[in-house]
């Protein structure tokens, strides 16, 4: 397949486009995985405050990845017909609207329906960034870039541990999305003013072609080789750091919320390394001619372990080494991106990666939902912990869906190399 030659050639040559292009949607997705996490650390404070249980704190929290998935091939579209820069500078407005009514809010249905709203707004901020960086970089810098891209989004799951968990000793959890709210209108401003336009040609404007580009993406073999993949691996990942570490932490692990946000900050720092490291690493070999599936069917099969190690319901030996691991394995289930992004004509991307998203978040929906539904299935104990037979069943679920997919991944990367 002949690939569309970005217009930049040297992230060095280019100094100024790139931090006008990187850095702002950096923030962007730094904003959008602050949203994503922050529900761990007030997790508490909404069960008291609105009597929620956990498997309604579980939907409640995984609202926003069903509204990711809903509209990721809308969203898909949009980008490749009218860019990253205008699509998601208007769609961080709906953030902006979602996090007042979630602040406003004094029932579930309030709640959910902001969450709902952030996750529309937010929903973009990743794909934007793929599109952005297939638009404006060489397909070998795609790693690097997308690397240091998702590193942003654990500095975003970092900000939404301790000093999140620091805010609500002087401040109350609508008050500090009262603030994101700010926070969103302002970074809307910032892509739309400082984000240059790419000049290139536009193709596939027209929505019947534009269709036929996803119909194209959605009838690829090697889409389908690698979607289910990323969509077990980076969908568990997500329900467990997002949410379900935090009550595990607290009910075996046995932490007081100090504990707990440090953990989750230690998990953060972990992610944040893999992306960034991985990112590059997978650079490498590409550009050396290594097939990197391979590696990544190693640290998934890593990853799977230390998810079985929580099903355990063992106390973990090393704590802040044990989750600064998992952070950094649960990270590299998103370098299949690169893949994609590589794989398929830049005019293409924002339908290809936002197809590979949609699937992604249908299972990070269904799988935070479902922890919830099954670890509230045994109910408390007097202390109100959720007890150690729940953990036991809901993660070694997601051990046993992660162990399949690795087993199809290695395989159809046998047929694929074949």
């Amino acid at each position: 397949m002949v690939m569309m030659q970005p217009e930049v050639t040297s992230i060095t040559q280019t100094r100024t486009v790139a931090l006008s292009i990187f850095l702002p949607f950096a923030i962007g997705y730094f904003a959008s995985y602050l949203y994503r996490a922050i529900n761990a650390v007030i997790a508490d404070e909404l069960m008291v405050d609105l009597g929620l249980s956990a498997s309604q704190l579980g939907l409640l929290t995984s609202t926003y990845f069903l509204a990711f998935a809903v509209v990721q091939l809308p969203v898909g579209m949009l980008l490749d017909r009218f860019g990253p820069r205008r699509v998601e500078a208007s769609l961080l407005l709906v953030a902006a609207l979602g996090a007042v009514v979630f602040s406003l809010a004094d029932s579930l249905t309030a709640l959910t329906l902001g969450r709902l709203l952030i996750g529309v707004g937010v929903a973009c901020c990743l794909m934007a960034s793929f599109k952005a960086f297939a638009l404006w970089f060489r397909p070998d810098q795609l790693p690097m870039l997308n690397g240091s891209l998702m590193a942003f989004g654990a500095l975003g799951a970092l900000a939404a541990t301790v000093p999140v968990a620091w805010m609500l000793e002087f401040t109350g959890w609508r008050q500090l999305f009262m603030g994101l709210a700010a926070m969103t209108l302002i970074l809307s401003a910032l892509i739309f003013i400082v984000v240059p336009e790419h000049r290139g040609p536009l193709k596939d404007v027209h929505f019947g072609a534009l269709v036929g580009g996803l119909k194209q993406v959605l009838c690829d073999r090697f889409f389908w080789r690698i979607a289910p993949v990323a969509a077990v691996f980076t969908g568990s990942s997500m329900a467990i750091a997002t949410l379900w570490a935090a009550p595990w932490l607290r009910d075996i692990m046995l932490q007081d919320p100090g504990q707990v946000a440090t953990a989750l900050m230690f998990m953060a720092l972990g992610m944040g390394t893999g992306f960034l490291s991985l990112g590059f690493i997978l650079a490498w070999l590409l550009r050396h001619g290594v097939r990197p599936v391979p590696v990544i069917a190693v640290l998934m099969t890593l990853f799977m372990s230390m998810v079985a190690a929580m099903a355990s319901g063992w106390q973990v030996p090393m704590l802040p080494l044990f989750m600064a691991s998992m952070g950094f394995l649960g990270s590299s289930s998103a370098t299949i991106f690169s893949l994609l992004s590589g794989h398929f004509d830049s005019n293409l991307t924002g339908r290809a990666s936002t197809a590979l998203n949609l699937l992604v978040f249908i299972a990070a929906f269904v799988f935070q939902w479902g922890v919830g539904v099954v670890i509230g299935a045994w109910g408390t104990t007097e202390s109100g912990a959720y007890p150690v037979e729940g953990y036991q069943v809901a993660f070694g679920t997601l051990v046993a869906l992660q162990a399949i997919m690795i087993a199809l991944l290695v395989f159809s990367d046998r047929k694929l190399t074949t």
